[in-house]
């Protein structure tokens, strides 16, 4: 199991970029929301799905993610230079924690749903959750929480009551208003 940290901090594609945390305790969301804009970067990442190449990392994008409290799911949005969604990521994850430097982390359980703004949905890694569980990294008790998590998720998300994805568009707003970054600006 990989525990992944939301600053980032060993991505070596990265030369500069920006990041912040938000600690977040109203009615809709509770938790931390970061923000990691990349300023440079060595290469652009590029994914594949269902026969589309997307770029999502370059300059100017900004990933931000949503630790709700409680939860085994991690959001990642990532907008790209003009504030539009590349696409929404959901890991799914054993727990969530804080660094002694407030940097939040999560185990990842493998298990991934992608949503596109054009609507698709998509069920990731399933197999590397399965060779985990084989392999013994993970247990069964494990491997059933991620799936009952995914499919509690896919749920929400088929009938429209998942609020990540207009909640990360209000948050991105709000946040990059908080903190100056505005779009087109270099920031330091």
């Amino acid at each position: 199991m990989k525990r992944k940290f939301s600053d980032r901090a060993n991505w070596r594609r990265i030369l500069k970029k920006n990041y912040a945390c938000f600690p977040m305790d109203d009615p809709h969301f509770r938790g931390f929301v970061t923000l990691y804009r990349i300023q440079e970067l060595r290469d652009p990442l590029w994914k594949e799905y269902n026969g589309r190449r997307m770029c999502l990392a370059d300059r100017g994008y900004l990933w931000m993610q949503h630790f709700p409290k409680g939860e085994h799911f991690v959001v990642t949005t990532m907008f790209d230079p003009q504030g539009n969604v590349v696409q929404w990521y959901i890991d799914i994850c054993k727990t969530q924690g804080l660094t002694d430097q407030q940097v939040p982390w999560f185990d990842d359980l493998y298990l991934d749903i992608v949503m596109l703004p054009t609507g698709e949905l998509l069920l990731l890694d399933e197999d590397e959750l399965e060779e985990a569980l084989d392999d013994g990294i993970i247990s069964q008790k494990d491997s059933d929480m991620a799936q009952r998590t995914a499919n509690r998720l896919l749920e929400l998300i088929r009938n429209k009551k998942f609020p990540y994805f207009d909640m990360s568009i209000r948050h991105r707003k709000m946040l990059l208003e908080k903190l100056g970054w505005e779009k087109g600006t270099s920031i330091g």
